[in-house]
């Protein structure tokens, strides 16, 4: 069972890393600290029912500790699919293993970065709140990689914090993120914490660049699916 997230309680000044102190509360953590999170697990799997082809891959590229592993797994609807988590941390992927073990569709989990991943005969494939910790220059050839992976008709789900280009907006929606974590009961001073060790670590873009990307990487139609504050999930098909 995942702990209370208090680790912006206790410690100060380091930068962000999903290392074992975040893997034991980091499904509290994320819950608390996305808003709209547990809804964009619950329609992964819709995604994926509609989308997931007979015989292909499924790629969770990020999977921490398998959150969004198992709302694929329940999702399909075919049969002989596999589904590839991805992530660095072996923190999480020990976490991950026990998580997925009941999986009803096949798991194979691999320590290592997504960038390092071939991706191959996928017709789904989720980047859940992975790419904004990648840097800028490298995301393009992430996506490129993803989509020359995928079959026809495949489609990649990308989950994201965003930032905003008017002044405005941007401060309002930061504002409401942070009274949403303070509702879930975040103090001032872990907010404050949690917001400084993930500067230069999680480097948020506006909806439109993600699009824009997106089309680059070969994607012929995207669209954003859900919006909460400053988190946004996209849908982007391969046609």
């Amino acid at each position: 069972m995942s702990k209370k997230d208090t680790l912006f309680a206790a410690k100060d000044g380091l930068p962000f890393s999903f290392d074992a102190d975040v893997s034991r509360v980091f499904e509290d953590m994320i819950q608390r600290s996305v808003p709209g999170y547990g809804l964009t697990l619950q329609m992964i799997a819709v995604i994926a029912g509609l989308y997931a082809q007979e015989n292909s891959k499924l790629y969770d590229l990020g999977c921490s500790l398998g959150a969004s592993t198992l709302a694929l797994a329940h999702g399909v609807k075919v049969q002989g699919c596999e589904i590839i988590g991805v992530d660095n941390s072996q923190a999480m992927l020990e976490s991950c293993t026990k998580n997925v073990s009941q999986s009803p569709v096949p798991v194979v989990l691999q320590q290592d970065d997504i960038q390092n991943i071939k991706i191959e005969d996928a017709s789904v494939v989720v980047l859940n709140f992975t790419l904004q910790f990648i840097a800028k220059e490298e995301r393009l050839v992430l996506l490129k990689r993803i989509y020359a992976g995928m079959r026809q008709g495949g489609v990649l789900i990308l989950s994201e914090k965003v930032s905003f280009s008017d002044e405005f907006e941007q401060d309002q929606h930061i504002a409401l993120h942070e009274s949403f974590k303070k509702a879930q009961g975040y103090s001032d001073l872990e907010v404050s914490r949690k917001r400084q060790s993930l500067e230069n670590v999680l480097i948020p873009e506006p909806i439109s660049a993600h699009h824009a990307r997106l089309q680059g990487a070969g994607f012929a139609k995207t669209q954003t699916w859900f919006q909460c504050f400053n988190f946004v999930s996209m849908l982007a098909y391969k046609q």
